[in-house]
């Protein structure tokens, strides 16, 4: 699914740069950092809620309604990640052949680069997150023997 979403999000950025680029402001370097920064605290509450769900020595038990939230949190993570990370490749795909010819593509080659990289931080730490969800039971039964 996350790919179907991340394609999706590709050819309709592509598809929206090809009829209105020339028309747009140069995109920001920086434009693709804040998935960055939200998977990088998504990593550190994987981190901590994965001592909590094994319950390492001195962290406390996790809570049912934090962990929910947790997943639907990962799952959301992973899928806005995927979007966002498909609209930047479709720009990428789009300006990666005209930097030599147009000197605004150069420069936003550069900031969908940042965006592509940020938005992979992003879909890698929802998937870890939910991962580090599950219970030592869960991880020690094969898929087939789970309800």
């Amino acid at each position: 699914m996350l790919l179907v979403v991340a394609v999706a999000a590709g050819l309709a950025a592509n598809v929206a740069l090809q009829a209105a680029y020339g028309d747009l402001p140069p995109l920001p370097l920086l434009a693709g950092l804040t998935p960055l920064v939200l998977g990088a605290a998504e990593l550190v509450l994987a981190s901590v809620l994965r001592a909590r769900i094994r319950r390492r020595e001195g962290a406390r038990p996790v809570d049912a309604l934090a962990t929910a939230r947790a997943v639907a949190l990962a799952k959301a993570s992973s899928v806005a990640g995927s979007a966002v990370g498909g609209a930047w490749l479709g720009v990428l795909a789009y300006v990666l052949p005209l930097r030599d010819r147009v000197d605004a593509a150069g420069a936003d080659t550069a900031s969908a680069l940042v965006g592509v990289v940020g938005s992979g931080v992003l879909v890698g730490a929802g998937l870890w997150l939910e991962h580090s969800l599950r219970t030592p039971d869960d991880q020690d039964r094969p898929p087939a023997d789970r309800p």
